[in-house]
Parts: C-alpha cells; structure tokens; sequence
C-alpha cells in the first residue's frame, strides 16, 4: 500500500434555526466550501464532513419543519453538487446528510462519491438514539445496510454514523467486509459521554487493525442549547493511537497522512481475526 492523504471538516452552524432548512443548508454549504478546496488544493485523497452537515443537529426538537430538510440521495443538490468537487479535485468524498427515501420515510445517511465523481452507495445510520435531547427516532428510520465497504480509488472505505460508535459490531462487520478506513461523522455534546469519545474509536481501530476518522461539530445551538459541540475531530491509527486531532471548539480541516502499511502490520501482529470464534457467539444473536 501506500500512504493516504485523508482530511475532515468540522464546522459549526452558520444559520439561525429559525429560518427555513433550504437556507441554512445554503449557508453550510458556503461554509464548507473554502475548506473543501483547501482540501482539493492540499492532495487530500478521501474526505468526510460531520453528521447532517448542511443542517443543525435538530433533534432535541420534535418539529416536522426539519423533514424539509431531507433530500433525494443521488439525485439531490448536495450530493450532485459533491460529485463535481470530488470530480474537480480527484477526491473521494463521504457526504453525510438527511435522505428522503420517500415522503414520510427518512433516514440519516452518509452518500460516498468516489475520486472521478462517480457515486458508489450510501451507508444509513444503523442505531437510532431515543433519549431527552436526541429524539432521534421522530426523524430518522433505522438503516439496514449490510455494513458496505466502498472500494474507491485509494482504499477501501467504510462508514459508521455517530450513536453507530458505541456498538462494537458494525466496526467489526465493516473490518470484516474489508474496511481499511472507517469514517465516522458525528454530532456529540460535553457531558455524559465525552470522555468516551477518545476510548471507543481508538479501542475499536485496535480491534480491528484499521484507521478511524471521528468527525464532531463545534459550538452550541440555540435554541436547544444542550450543550457544547466539542469538536476534537481526529484520525486514530489501526493500533489505537491518536495520530492527529482537531480543536474543541473551532471551524477546521484536519489533514492528515495514514500510513496504510501500518494495517497489514498489525494484522500480522495482532492476529484477531484468526483467533475469532464466531461459531461460539451465538447465543448473542440467535432468537433475536
């Protein structure tokens, strides 16, 4: 292999959520879109935003204003408008955003555009939080992708969403699918589950012997003000060691070199998935 140029953005919202979804989603997309050619103009190769990144995180609200918010994936304008940057600049780029499968039915979804521009699929957010602040199920559907692993022109990518993090499972599912780089674009506050944010990706990178980028926004939003969006955007490497982070509590393209030779390294090393035992694992799942 050889090394991979991989970068994230991390933003905070840059529209009041007192004005409609299409404005605000213009107002992200402008945002985002210096740092986008700053990425193009520095070789990244593979690029992730954060969860629904054209939107603010509305689901400590229970408004059906936020449906409008839901677009057509291939076919709408963020992810058209993302395969001609990812065309432009021969990058591949993860575009994570509300979907409307159809009126009624929605789901919280990363779209992934390969280095040509070409759209590979998308990867629906798996677990679905229901707890005071994330009435997460009022809005989106539970995915049900059979854990895909896109294999792009640098590697083999795949996608975990935010709550997705704290199932040990889909990181294994997607390393066993093939994943080499897994990215997980997330919206989390300062409280209760900060100081996991640092413990389950790098242990699950380990796990797994492959590079995780975790991805948060930044700043508070009113007028839900839950708390503080953290930031601390990061790339962890495959032997659970934090390799390059972002700031808590700024707008930031973390760039980022992987060393993808560092995979077969400690697969090699750490031989977990020879010594699995999956055929003794089944009272987790059988009857379920």
């Amino acid at each position: 292999m050889a090394t991979l140029k991989a970068g994230v953005i991390q933003v905070g919202l840059k529209s009041s959520t007192d004005n409609d979804p299409e404005t605000i989603r213009k107002a992200m997309i402008e945002a985002h879109i210096p740092f986008i050619e700053e990425a193009g103009e520095k070789g990244v190769q593979v690029l992730c935003f954060q969860e629904v990144f054209t939107q603010p995180y509305f689901c400590p609200s229970q408004a059906t204003k936020w449906y409008d918010a839901a677009e057509e994936i291939p076919d709408g304008p963020t992810t058209r408008l993302m395969q001609d940057y990812a065309e432009k600049y021969k990058m591949v780029i993860v575009v994570p955003i509300y979907e409307r499968d159809m009126t009624g039915v929605y789901y919280n979804t990363a779209a992934v555009i390969d280095a040509d521009g070409t759209y590979l699929g998308k990867y629906r957010k798996t677990h679905i939080p229901q707890v005071a602040g994330f009435w997460e199920k009022f809005f989106f559907k539970p995915g049900s992708s059979d854990w895909p692993v896109f294999d792009t022109q640098y590697c083999k990518l795949g996608v975990y969403i935010c709550y997705d993090r704290h199932f040990p499972e889909g990181w294994r599912a997607l390393a066993l699918n093939g994943a080499e780089l897994i990215v997980n674009p997330s919206a989390t506050v300062a409280g209760l589950s900060e100081y996991l944010w640092k413990l389950e990706q790098p242990a699950a990178a380990a796990a797994n012997g492959c590079y995780i980028a975790a991805i948060n926004r930044v700043g508070t939003e009113a007028p839900w003000n839950i708390g503080e969006f953290y930031g601390q955007s990061y790339f962890v490497n495959p032997r659970g060691q934090i390799e390059a982070e972002a700031s808590r509590d700024g707008d930031e393209l973390l760039v980022h070199d992987l060393d993808m030779d560092k995979i077969r390294e400690v697969r090699n090393l750490w031989q977990f998935f020879r010594d699995r035992r999956p055929e003794t694992y089944w009272p987790l799942t059988d009857g379920e």
